[in-house]
């Protein structure tokens, strides 16, 4: 185009590298000077460019995210409006739903940033009409296309996208993620102790999933490294052994997690009991201590 010139920059007005996102910003003569009536829109809009000598020189902030091509070509990638942080990382929700469309069996979709409790992604699924597939299919699907962070933690499959008059998704009109997900009763399986039972209660506290099974992977039903840290905390808290963040990486199922963590249980309660046994026979005569001693070694025989 005649009497411009483009440029992607970051959020700091530097210019980025070739494949690297930025804003995509339009500078030179043909640029126009605001929008008419609307000084607060032409403030935020048209910047001074940086890049110019002419302290009158504008550059206007199309609000679309880019990147060059090797080609030099510029790829369209989304809008910033849809560009959102989360656990550290800037995000751009089009390429979520554009790595959820190619799947064959996804007719639409939009993905949200909810913010309840914690933030974490939600796609909302319009099935292809006929298909079988189970939202756990698209879950794998894009962890083989995209960072685990882009990952939504839920997916809600709808029979159909609310539109605005324009013909936009109507994000506010999406419902509410479900708490229990629809796949989840042909493989569950329940609590068998009290520890997978606590170990259950944390995590669907953390997750905000009402039903999990003792052998589903924390990590595939959403959670990320800051919900394990409330894990922990959680445990801890109620147990008072020893765990790490370390431990629910490498036994990331309620099964595996409770069998981890038995033989500390085990050893607090052994620790717990001697404590108690001690402070018990300080009080007692030497032959009252004798005979509590005697009890203590009849029971633990009895219960072998």
């Amino acid at each position: 185009m005649a009497n411009t010139k483009l440029y992607v920059l970051d959020p700091g007005l530097r210019p980025v590298p070739m494949g690297i996102p930025g804003q995509l910003h339009i500078g030179g003569p043909g640029v126009a000077r605001g929008y008419l009536n609307r000084p607060d829109l032409t403030s935020e809009k048209f910047i001074a460019n940086p890049f110019s000598d002419d302290p009158g020189a504008r550059l206007y902030q199309t609000g679309d995210v880019v990147r060059y091509q090797a080609d030099g070509n510029i790829e369209f990638l989304g809008r910033v409006d849809n560009q959102i942080k989360i656990r550290g990382f800037r995000v751009e929700l089009e390429e979520i739903e554009q790595a959820l469309r190619s799947h064959d069996d996804v007719d639409d979709c939009v993905v949200v940033l909810r913010e309840d409790d914690d933030k974490r992604l939600v796609a909302y699924v319009v099935w292809v009409p006929g298909s079988q597939a189970i939202t756990s299919e698209l879950r794998n699907f894009l962890k083989s296309k995209l960072p685990s962070y882009m990952v939504p933690a839920a997916f809600e499959v709808i029979d159909v996208l609310p539109l605005m008059p324009n013909g936009k998704t109507d994000r506010r009109a999406l419902p509410e993620p479900h708490p229990t997900r629809p796949e989840a009763d042909e493989s569950f399986v329940p609590p068998r102790t009290p520890l997978e039972t606590l170990l259950a209660d944390a995590w669907r506290d953390v997750l905000k999933i009402d039903q999990i099974g003792i052998d589903e992977n924390f990590f595939d039903l959403g959670g990320h490294s800051l919900l394990a840290a409330r894990v922990v905390s959680k445990v801890r808290s109620v147990l008072d052994v020893e765990l790490g963040m370390v431990d629910v990486f490498q036994a990331p199922t309620i099964s595996g997690l409770a069998e981890m963590l038995c033989p500390r249980v085990a050893q607090k309660q052994s620790q717990s009991e001697l404590a108690r046994l001690i402070d018990e026979l300080a009080n007692l005569s030497e032959e009252e201590a004798q005979a509590c001693l005697d009890r203590e070694l009849w029971i633990d025989e009895a219960a072998a």
